[in-house]
């Protein structure tokens, strides 16, 4: 099942307005990437990463790993700059690299908002039961809810891989959703926990947890045929 991709630099305030040659990264992280720069090299660093969040956006990894790499290299202290390069990598599925620069993001930002890429790094590694630590860091913090669905996923998933259902079930259930209100992130939400219930053999349970979301998105992932499955 795909994860969420969520740069915290894209998005709104990121976007390039049509006919704008300035880049149009967040003033806060302009002025970030100015601060932690070589003396004298801010325009380069601020350029190379207004590339770099573009090629992301288009789905070119490589390109936004070169350009974050050039940040690096001229601002290593920047947490932003880290997150970027971290992000590339992790789209390319270079694991080890990728959680080296989230590590560094994480340190020097203090912020716990791409635990779920560090954890699902810590998967791709072999190592799951790390991913479990994130996710509970990441369901106290401050973070955007979709976020929190992300990283509760991944360790949910690296719980069942290990046949650890119950564990992987009482972990998705602390992330509160309402039946009633079916966001994205919710969905998602619900399809690890139907998923997790179906390897444990629990299948009345999967049906129900299954249909929930057709009541929402009839066409949601591979819904309709679990169900055939399910019987």
């Amino acid at each position: 099942m795909p994860k969420a991709f969520h740069p915290r630099q894209s998005g709104g305030r990121g976007q390039r307005r049509t006919g704008s040659a300035r880049p149009e990264l967040p003033r806060e992280i302009i002025d970030e990437l100015r601060t932690m720069c070589r003396p004298g090299r801010g325009d380069e660093v601020v350029a190379s990463m207004d590339r770099a969040a573009r090629h992301l956006e288009r789905g070119d990894p490589a390109g936004a790993g070169r350009e974050a790499a050039r940040a690096k290299a001229l601002a290593s202290r920047s947490p932003t700059v880290r997150e970027m390069l971290g992000l590339a990598l992790y789209q390319q599925e270079r694991y080890r690299e990728a959680l080296s620069e989230m590590q560094a993001y994480r340190r020097m930002s203090g912020r716990a908002d791409q635990n779920h890429i560090i954890a699902d790094c810590e998967r791709a590694l072999g190592r799951p039961e790390r991913a479990v630590p994130l996710a509970e860091e990441a369901l106290s913090a401050r973070i955007r809810p979709d976020v929190k669905a992300e990283a509760v996923i991944v360790a949910a998933s690296a719980l069942a891989d290990s046949k650890r259902y119950d564990q992987a079930l009482a972990l998705l259930r602390r992330f509160r959703t309402r039946d009633d209100v079916a966001e994205p992130y919710a969905l998602r939400v619900w399809y690890v926990t139907a998923d997790v219930l179906a390897r444990a053999g629990r299948r009345d349970e999967a049906r129900r947890e299954f249909r929930k979301i057709m009541r929402y998105d009839s066409a949601a992932f591979d819904v309709a045929e679990r169900l055939v499955q399910l019987g």
